[in-house]
């Protein structure tokens, strides 16, 4: 088959026509995702979640953390340390902003108030652990989507759940581009997993939300920082 200059042509401009509409079609769609992230987050009060992350060097994990996170919005917030220091509590913040830490085991005697900066709260990735709500992570992710992508963005579903990757701008480093992949539970539309590597894909950290437990409304005393153990000290889940 023959065809002319503007058959050729016409040929071109579909072709380009199909590779632009792709990508559009993929960042409408994750447009579309955060916003059913953000209506669902909307109407949750709290929230507990089993968290881990494991940070990496050289592909090797240097660094895990396990914990219990109770979150009661606007910013109440509970830790409970498995690893390390396990039986540590962690709460934030009193009424002077500062954060109750209260050791486990042999060291329980211990507690003390510390600044929300303090290094015991840091992370390599430049994240503090009250940095850690889902209304913080769904904004970034929508940044990472828009103004702050720097890079490819793709849209799939795994397993009945949700994965957007992109590349774009550290959301605590922002010196630094990270290729993210965020992985969303298509039942509640809330973050299940976060994967950061590099944007050559050289594991940086990961993050991941297990057993997570909506909770309209915590027991009084749950966030209470008192010297002594009270009955409703302990997790609701």
């Amino acid at each position: 088959m023959r065809w002319g200059r503007a058959g050729l042509a016409g040929l071109i401009l579909l072709a380009a026509v199909a590779a632009e509409a792709g990508p559009v079609r993929e960042a409408a769609e994750a447009a579309g995702i955060v916003a059913r992230m953000t209506t669902a987050y909307e109407k949750v009060a709290g929230y507990q979640t089993a968290t881990e992350t494991s940070e990496y060097r050289d592909d090797l994990i240097v660094a895990t953390r396990r914990f219990r996170y109770s979150f009661h919005k606007p910013d109440r917030l509970r830790i409970d340390m498995e690893t390390p220091h396990s039986g540590m509590r962690i709460v934030f913040p009193d009424e002077n902003g500062r954060v109750f830490v209260r050791f486990g085991g042999w060291m329980g005697f211990m507690k003390l108030r510390l600044a929300p900066d303090n290094s015991l709260f840091a992370t390599r990735a430049g994240q503090r652990l009250d940095q850690s709500d889902f209304g913080l992570l769904i904004r970034n992710i929508g940044r990472s989507i828009g103004e702050e992508r720097r890079g490819e963005l793709t849209v799939r579903e795994k397993d009945g759940r949700v994965q957007l990757e992109v590349v774009a701008t550290d959301h605590f480093l922002p010196e630094e581009v990270t290729r993210y992949c965020f992985v969303i539970d298509r039942t509640l539309w809330l973050p299940v997993a976060v994967t950061e590597s590099t944007p050559e894909g050289r594991l940086k950290r990961t993050i991941r939300f297990r057993d997570l437990t909506i909770v309209p409304a915590f027991p009084e005393d749950f966030f209470r920082i008192d010297e002594e153990e009270t009955a409703h000290g302990q997790s609701p889940g």
